[in-house]
């Protein structure tokens, strides 16, 4: 039976720039697609890609984590602290082929026992409406959706929960 994993990763491995680039093409294309009928400029998403710091995502104020399914990197999420109490969810992702075998769940989990021994006490995400996947994970995942926390000019949805 294969199985899932969640472990650390450095931010600037090369995993994890594979799943950063399979992150920002997914959720970038299904924007585009929504709202102006095209896929992502290639150049546009290079310098996204490339652009993009994540150097926040170490310790000790957060932490990149690498979802495995069999062993073959698969999904990640990343958490940081926004001060001693809240811990926020960034960017999280499961390959669409590794999708509907518990990966997603796993992955939350994990990122939420890192914000646990990061110290925080509750987690705070956003989203965007066509999201609706990762909406419907963080409601069964016990997230319930509040009030804006930032000024993200993509978000639509904001979750928080007690951990």
């Amino acid at each position: 039976m294969t199985t899932w994993t969640v472990t650390p990763e450095p931010y600037d491995s090369p995993v994890a720039a594979a799943l950063w680039r399979a992150y920002y093409t997914e959720v970038s294309d299904r924007y585009y697609l929504l709202h102006e009928g095209r896929r992502t400029d290639p150049a546009e998403l290079e310098r996204e890609v490339t652009g993009a710091d994540w150097s926040e995502l170490t310790l000790p104020k957060g932490r990149l984590l690498v979802a495995r399914y069999g062993g073959d990197p698969a999904g990640s999420a990343g958490v940081r602290l926004l001060d001693a109490d809240t811990a926020e969810l960034k960017r999280v992702f499961i390959r669409e082929e590794s999708r509907g075998r518990g990966g997603g769940p796993a992955l939350v989990r994990a990122a939420e026992d890192t914000a646990r021994e990061l110290g925080a006490v509750r987690m705070v995400l956003d989203t965007r409406d066509d999201l609706t996947e990762a909406r419907a994970l963080y409601a069964r995942l016990g997230y319930e959706e509040t009030e804006p926390h930032n000024e993200d000019p993509y978000a639509e949805h904001w979750f928080t929960k007690t951990l």
